[in-house]
């Protein structure tokens, strides 16, 4: 890991641990799943979030935002894939939520790696 990618990390660490409970443990599993999920993605800061990008220059793919809910959410950087069926024509790309349950964890696992793709 670069100097720049262990500064960044830090950065997202920090970051997380400013956030006050519960959603700080949240926060740092759904990091913990996003970096197991996909490992060449690199965390860094992101218009003042964490975030994960392929290196520590690129745009960020993946986006986890605290506001009034917590948010996973895919950046306009991310290849663009219709969902097809009921959707049509539309793009996933946010989901809201505020625990992490085993099918949450699934999910998030299956975005991550989408992106990454």
């Amino acid at each position: 890991m670069s100097s720049k990618d262990e500064k960044n990390l830090k950065n997202v660490m920090d970051k997380i641990a400013s956030v006050e409970e519960p959603r700080r443990s949240v926060m740092q599993r759904v990091h913990s799943i996003i970096v197991t999920a996909a490992p060449d993605l690199k965390p860094r800061i992101w218009y003042g979030m964490p975030a994960y990008a392929t290196s520590a220059s690129a745009p960020a793919l993946v986006t986890l935002r605290n506001d009034e809910r917590l948010n996973l959410a895919l950046t306009e950087k991310v290849p663009f894939r219709a969902a097809g069926g009921h959707d049509g024509n539309l793009m996933p790309a946010a989901w809201y939520f505020e625990d992490v349950d085993e099918a949450t964890e699934k999910r998030i696992v299956e975005i991550v790696r989408s992106a990454a793709d």
